[in-house]
């Protein structure tokens, strides 16, 4: 990977910041998740290299021994190591010189300046504490053209258009947290890149259908709602205050207007990859 743009030199060392969001599935090639990358490099025989990565991601945070070459991947416990930026920070201080030789550079870590890293530190921190605010990928999504209540919760209903070309079926989970109305998942039934939001104003975990196998993403969202998926789904995005008072009964009842409704709408204008 290549080496973040926000850079602190500490010598022998330098680290690289950036915040990454990688999305899921079949266009983002893995587990979607966000946050920041903290690159410690280093110069090996006259080349900058990457001697450690930590990505301090939201759902599996983890760190890299040596990315370019051995690539040692070591995944984070988040209920034991606290608050993934936190923990790396707290290495960083502690165990640098250590880490870079398990990643094969004892040069390196002989050259390392404790004092001068720890001061640089300090930057360090300020800048990818600013990051992981400043830099979060979420999306604000329509509510909806036709809005059908389910209790707790409600599904806004839309056909969207984007300005890229792509187009299709959309339908907004939106719920009232805090007296404020929040998207809590979204299903963009596209016809080129069809996909799906958890928590889109919050984490935005936006995960890709493989087209080949689900060749109708409406009937495949629908399909979720019938098989009772929606409060594990609405869980993972982070609300599970508004799985506790959903109704089941009632959401089931409300699933025949949903899927009546969208193939109306997608019919309406056309699209592609409903049949």
């Amino acid at each position: 990977m290549d080496a973040g743009d926000y850079k602190v030199n500490a010598g022998v060392v330098e680290f690289a910041l950036q915040h990454r969001n990688v999305d899921g599935g079949i266009v983002g090639g893995r587990g979607a998740d966000q946050g920041v990358s903290v690159q410690v490099m280093g110069q090996v025989d006259g080349q900058e290299t990457e001697l450690l990565r930590f990505d301090c991601f939201d759902t599996v945070p983890h760190y890299h021994y040596d990315p370019r070459n051995q690539n040692i991947r070591v995944d984070l416990d988040k209920t034991t190591a606290g608050n993934p930026l936190g923990w790396t920070l707290n290495q960083l201080r502690t165990n640098l010189p250590n880490m870079i030789r398990r990643a094969g550079y004892d040069d390196v870590a002989d050259q390392v300046d404790p004092r001068l890293v720890m001061e640089k530190l300090n930057e360090v921190e300020e800048i990818g504490r600013e990051l992981a605010v400043m830099h979060r990928n979420t999306v604000t999504h329509n509510r909806g053209d036709l809005i059908i209540e389910a209790g707790p919760i409600r599904f806004g209903l839309e056909f969207r258009e984007l300005a890229s070309g792509d187009r299709g079926q959309a339908i907004h989970v939106l719920a009232d947290v805090e007296d404020q109305e929040v998207e809590v998942l979204a299903f963009d039934c596209f016809e080129k890149e069809p996909h799906y939001h958890y928590g889109p104003r919050s984490r935005n975990e936006r995960i890709f259908h493989d087209t080949t196998l689900v060749s109708n993403p409406l009937d495949w969202a629908i399909g979720q709602f019938r098989a009772g998926r929606l409060p594990e789904m609405i869980n993972r995005a982070g609300y599970p205050g508004i799985v506790a008072e959903l109704d089941a009964d009632l959401v089931r009842q409300k699933v025949d207007e949903v899927e009546e409704q969208c193939y109306a709408m997608a019919r309406a204008n056309n699209q592609a990859n409903i049949d």
